[in-house]
């Protein structure tokens, strides 16, 4: 098709922008296709921008864009959305368009995650290669920074950007988060530009003046290490100081593939708070910031700092990432898990080969420990600390284990006859294991810390408690842990390195891949540079398989085992309550507890739940003492002293209380106790029972017709009623049975801890017809009617015979009752 006359740059975004808001969807997608393919460069520069914008919304979140992350496999637009978008599609071939010709575009810094906003408003240079040479100087203030990047750079920051951009979305498009099409093309990217077979693949699109030009890399004398050492110093560089690197031809191999991910880190992993983001900046880093607050100082033409800028103090992030966040963040783990684990076996292998791999090869052997390690860290110890304490920490428990297990993406076969637990952790993943210690010790605590504070009768919380209990007892794992925290408890006389005692973060240390540390780096080295890389020089290390967490372990599997008893129990009287529901249930035969009843098919689905729960712990427990070593005999005597804290009436015990001015107030002990549904206060109708509510047995109409009827025939004849009842003869029992209906409410009172102001309260004596709005009274009156007459009774002596039947019985209920208490 012949190219169509050169329209200015205007015009063109002009015409687009009108044909955006009448023209159907297809047509507008159409229609892109046909302008990528047929206008030059020069013309869509202006274009670009726009296009982000209207596709990934803007970065204030008040325009959406195309939902992507709303946007479902079932809707008519998302097959048209993923071919534009696909990493081979038109939109991708525009990107490289325009990469070509090597123009730029400005993003306000404003936009990025608050502690790399707060350090460069600071004046000291991030860590990451993304934001080096980058930076725009105006005039105006440091506030007013923005960031210069090419095309390629600016599609991946508004893509990552659309995912934590908090967004208005009409209601009705949520769905499953891993059939949108926002994770279906993160998953499509990951695997384009990060492949786990082959190269990345070049540009489809070649411009004619030659190929795809990358930014400019890093310099050839520099190792590539990712993150941090771009020099021999320690310290960050100063703004001011951004350094320029010359071409190094053999990093254009992948130049995208290492956007990407910085891209995706920064964005997705670097949001926490200040008190984290300070604890992670080494003395060098603060050193480096007060020499360039000296140095800026001592400037003539400086222009004034706006109020409460000059301190790292004055920022805070409320940031509380959602579950679909965490759940991208999962997948990503999982591809570089898979990424890394298809290197070469002769690059893992032998150090020798490290110099002549290719960057690609290079760039999987350090791609979790350099670009993912810390700030997925800091990410995860923020989720464990303010997460809710519900069921939805499950998508952050397994973005852990996804981290923690990366053996489980090597891409081998496995036999699925084999157990997962009968299979050992091969010892070539010790040294991950060593130089990921915190990952696994310090979140494990802090794992512990939630689950003494959750419910664990609920299945769903019972579930992460044996996930958890299950990979951390995988044979050899446990051992590899205690390898590791011997290693970093190793004192500092063993070291034999004849060099400064400074360990290094993972964004600064030379202990993966750097020239100035020595290719056999002790395994102790690797261990302290990690632990103190995160934590601090400072950090008071505890042990994970020390008395302190052993101790805490203890306490958890007895909390373990109260809630697996309850939950037995619970299935145990959801089984009765099922297996006693019948035909007849919806009359009110199956129960007469008007506190606690449940009908046949919610009776099932409980005791199921409860008895997933049962099954959860009770496997929890066995890996749990399988992990810290417990025998048979240390199990047996925790179970005896929850034993001996139980007695038969324990289930029915109020929660530990102790009294106060207001009442009775819950202990720490009681809060536990109800969380895991050991103990519970009776919930139970005080009131009066003529005024309860109606019941699904008991037909409405009549409850209303027998409670006035009893109501008045109260109130005419209450005095002769209270004469009965004071009688101490037959007669005066008997009157006490039928005419004083509020002993079973006063026996509630007396039990009640919050109604023993109702219990000096004088109860008169009355009379209740509310039984005979009951449908299992009405159903048996005719059933008797229908009998009597098959025996040609008539309608009078049928009543009389039927009356007389009902008192001869309740008569002999009361004679037995009263023998039973005489005994």
């Amino acid at each position: 098709m012949a190219a169509p006359a050169i329209q200015q740059p205007s015009y063109l975004l002009a015409n687009l922008k009108a044909d955006w808001t009448t023209k159907p969807f297809l047509q507008r997608c159409q229609e892109l296709v046909k302008v990528i393919d047929d206008y030059p460069a020069k013309e869509l520069h202006l274009v670009f921008p726009w296009l982000i914008e209207s596709i990934f919304g803007s970065l204030d979140g008040v325009i959406v864009g195309w939902n992507l992350r709303f946007l479902q496999t079932r809707m008519n637009e998302y097959n048209i959305v993923m071919d534009f978008l696909d990493p081979n599609g038109p939109m991708m071939k525009l990107v490289y368009k325009l990469q070509a010709e090597d123009y730029k575009y400005e993003i306000p810094i404003s936009y990025l995650p608050g502690p790399v906003k707060a350090s460069i408003q600071e004046g000291v240079l991030p860590d990451c290669p993304l934001f080096h040479n980058k930076l725009q100087f105006p005039m105006s203030g440091l506030l007013s920074f923005s960031m210069s990047l090419n095309p390629f750079e600016y599609y991946i920051f508004n893509f990552a950007s659309s995912l934590i951009v908090p967004k208005t979305y009409p209601p009705g498009q949520h769905g499953s988060c891993s059939d949108s099409a926002y994770f279906v093309l993160v998953d499509a990217y990951l695997k384009h530009f990060l492949p786990t077979e082959g190269n990345v693949p070049p540009s489809p699109f070649s411009d004619p003046r030659g190929s795809v030009a990358p930014p400019a890399p890093r310099s050839p004398s520099v190792p590539y290490v990712g993150y941090g050492v771009h020099s021999t110093s320690l310290l960050k560089r100063h703004i001011s100081h951004q350094p320029s690197v010359n071409a190094d031809p053999a990093a254009q191999e992948i130049w995208r593939s290492e956007t990407l991910l910085q891209v995706f880190v920064e964005m997705w992993l670097h949001h926490y708070s200040l008190e984290m983001y300070q604890k992670l900046q080494s003395p060098q880093v603060k050193l480096a910031l007060l020499q360039y607050r000296l140095n800026m100082s001592s400037m003539l033409c400086q222009p004034p700092a706006p109020p409460g800028s000059g301190t790292l103090h004055t920022y805070q992030e409320p940031f509380s990432p959602t579950e679909e966040h965490v759940l991208v963040v999962r997948l990503l783990v999982k591809h570089l898990h898979a990424f890394s684990n298809s290197l070469k076996q002769e690059q893992t292998s032998s150090p020798s080969t490290h110099s002549h791999a290719s960057p690609l090869e290079e760039f999987k052997r350090v791609v979790v420990q350099r670009f993912v390690q810390q700030k997925l860290y800091v990410f995860l110890q923020h989720c464990f600390g303010h997460w809710p304490l519900d069921a939805s920490f499950r998508a952050v428990l397994e973005t852990w284990l996804s981290y923690i297990q990366p053996w489980r993406y090597t891409g081998e076969k496995s036999n699925p006859q084999t157990d997962v637990q009968n299979r050992n952790v091969p010892e070539k993943w010790a040294s991950f294991v060593q130089e990921n210690l915190l990952m696994y010790t310090k979140l494990f605590q802090g794992f512990l810390n939630r689950v003494m504070r959750t419910d664990l009768v609920n299945a769903k919380n019972a579930l992460m408690v044996f996930r958890v209990a299950k990979v951390f007892a995988q044979p050899n794992l446990s051992e590899m842990i205690q390898k590791g925290e011997q290693l970093f408890l190793e004192p500092e006389h063993v070291l034999h390195h004849r060099q400064p005692r400074v360990f290094l973060t993972p964004a600064h240390s030379g202990s993966f891949l750097s020239s100035r540390q020595p290719a056999g780096t002790d395994a102790v080295f690797k261990v302290k540079s990690h632990v103190y890389g995160l934590e601090g020089q400072d950090c008071q290390y505890k042990q994970m398989f020390g008395g302190e967490v052993r101790g805490v372990v203890l306490k958890l599997i007895q909390i373990i085992a109260q809630a697996r008893q309850t939950a037995k129990r619970i299935s145990d009287h959801s089984a009765e309550a099922a297996a006693n529901s019948s035909f007849f249930s919806w009359f009110g035969v199956s129960s007469s507890d008007h506190n606690h009843t449940f009908s046949g098919g919610e009776a099932d689905d409980m005791g199921e739940c409860f008895k997933k729960t049962h099954e959860f712990l009770d496997k929890a427990l066995d890996y749990l003492c399988q992990i810290f070593r417990l025998n048979s005999g240390q199990l047996s005597q925790l179970m005896a002293n929850l034993a001996s804290t139980e007695d038969d009436g324990g289930s029915k015990q109020l929660p530990d209380c102790i009294p106060s001015e207001d009442g009775l107030v819950l202990t720490d002990l009681g809060r536990m106790q109800i969380i895991n549904g050991l103990r519970r206060f009776e919930i139970e109708y005080q009131g009066d029972p003529e005024l309860q509510p109606i019941r699904s047995y008991e037909n409405a109409l009549l409850v209303r017709l027998m409670f006035k009827v009893s109501s008045f025939l109260n109130d005419r004849l209450g005095d002769q009623m209270e004469m009965l009842c004071s009688r101490q003869d037959f007669v005066g029992r008997v009157s006490r049975h039928y005419l004083t209906s509020s002993s079973t409410a006063s026996e509630h009172r007396r039990r009640s801890p919050v109604a023993r102001q109702a219990r000096g309260r004088p109860q008169r004596a009355r009379l209740s017809l509310r039984v005979l709005a009951s449908y299992r009274t009405l159903l048996l009156t005719l059933l008797l009617y229908l009998l009597l007459a098959l025996l040609s009774f008539g309608l009078f002596s049928s009543t009389a015979l039927i009356l007389t039947l009902c008192c001869l019985y309740e008569l002999l209920l009361l004679l037995f009752a009263e023998k039973l208490k005489t005994h």
